[in-house]
Order: C-alpha cells, then sequence, then structure tokens
C-alpha cells in the first residue's frame, strides 16, 4: 500500500517530496542524501533533487512507496 501525497501544482521536485515526507528537515539536504540513499521513481533508480515529480509518479524511499496525486 502506497501513501498518497496530495499537490497543489502541477509538479514537485525530488527534494521539495523529500522533505514534505520527513525523510530530510531541509531541502538543502536532499543532494547529501541522495549521494548516500537510492531512491526508484516509477521503478527507476533517481539521484536528481530538482527531477520534477508530477500526478500519478510512484516514488519508493526509505522502504515505503508514496504515489503524488
Amino acid at each position: 500500500m502506497s501513501q498518497k501525497i496530495a499537490i497543489d501544482t502541477e509538479f514537485i521536485t525530488v527534494g521539495q517530496f523529500l522533505k514534505e515526507v520527513g525523510i530530510i528537515g531541509t531541502g538543502g539536504q536532499a543532494k547529501w542524501y541522495l549521494q548516500e540513499n537510492s531512491i526508484d521513481v516509477n521503478g527507476e533508480p533517481e539521484n536528481r533533487r530538482g527531477k520534477k515529480l508530477h500526478k500519478g509518479d510512484t516514488i519508493v524511499a526509505e522502504g515505503q512507496t508514496f504515489e503524488i496525486e
């Protein structure tokens, strides 16, 4: 089962997403987090903090699955 993350804009960046779900405390920590940890976006590894996430995207991070809606 995935957690639903609602956004009010066209997209959210990976860095903003990580902060929104509480994996990191500040947006600036995203760069270092992604150097040390892997996340998957729609089944593909992703390490760019500026990658745009859109509604319908599925993200796996810290063993949890999230869906942008």
